[in-house]
């Protein structure tokens, strides 16, 4: 495939994305389970640093050894993230932590944000295929 570091980052946050999205309706069917406390995605700070910087290099895995395995994981992310457990906090007198309006505000904007970052890795890979057939 003909990849460049947008691309791989373009998918790689839909991976993100598609994540965030598990989670948050995790968190919205847990929304009456008694001390359930909700779960949220962190990505953003490493996202930042990747686009500030233009490439993904950094966030790659690098052999120190000859003798070492190489460390590529065709499925891994490039955006790095992690899922956090917020045991801070209290919404329910049952222990219950999900603010309802709060979590189907955050699955309509990762929606939004998942719509268009589908548009652009597939404008990417339309972009590719014209240019290729332009060459015929």
């Amino acid at each position: 495939m003909i990849e460049t570091n947008t691309s791989r980052r373009n998918e790689s946050l839909l991976q993100v994305l598609n994540v965030q999205h598990k989670v948050t309706t995790d968190n919205i069917a847990n929304a009456d389970t008694p001390n359930y406390k909700k779960k949220s995605v962190e990505f953003e700070e490493a996202l930042r640093r990747i686009v500030e910087n233009g490439t993904t290099r950094e966030l790659d895995m690098h052999r120190t050894h000859p003798k070492h395995l190489p460390a590529k994981d065709l499925n891994s992310s490039v955006v790095p993230y992690r899922i956090v457990e917020n045991n801070e906090t209290t919404m329910n007198n049952n222990g219950n932590n999900v603010d309802i309006d709060r979590e189907m505000a955050n699955l309509s904007e990762n929606q939004l944000m998942y719509n268009y970052m589908v548009d652009r890795v597939s404008g990417h890979y339309n972009k590719m295929k014209n240019i290729l057939q332009s060459l015929k």
